[in-house]
């Protein structure tokens, strides 16, 4: 199974999301997942937000690897999952031909959702409520892969 997490920028909320459901995944030891994540408007290549960097770091998870892909038709279709952050990313990620396979990130375990808040831009108390936010939505969405998944 392929998941890809999608955001505006992917420099704050999909790559944060995207390294907080590889820890998860692994934890809960579900077997063949990958992730990945992407933006519908990144500048590719560009580093993780300075403030994602230092959230992820004082969960002792490191992002200094990332770097931003734009959403494509071809990230799309190797998908299996797609979580987005906000409607306007469920929009342009079922317009690439995710439909049937997108859905809000808060709105996948429970139905409807409501969007994540971009921190870009604030300061690290608005950074580490998104990560917290995304922390408990994804453990929600690990158990309900988990439980769909064969042993």
């Amino acid at each position: 199974m392929h998941l890809l997490f999608v955001c505006t920028g992917n420099t704050c909320r999909s790559p944060m999301a995207e390294v907080i459901a590889r820890r998860l995944f692994a934890a809960r030891n579900v077997p063949d997942v990958t992730i990945g994540s992407a933006g519908t408007s990144a500048w590719p290549g560009s580093p993780a937000s300075d403030g994602a960097l230092l959230v992820a770091l004082e969960h002792g998870i490191t992002l200094g690897e990332h770097r931003a892909r734009q959403l494509s038709p071809e990230l799309v279709a190797s998908a299996d999952l797609i979580l987005t952050m906000g409607p306007h990313h469920l929009e342009r990620a079922e317009a690439l031909g995710g439909t049937g396979r997108s859905y809000l990130l808060t709105g996948y375990v429970a139905g409807n959702g409501h969007p994540v808040s971009d921190p870009f831009g604030g300061d690290l108390a608005v950074y580490r409520a998104t990560y917290e936010e995304l922390e408990r939505e994804i453990a929600a969405i690990v158990e309900k892969v988990a439980e769909q998944r064969p042993s």
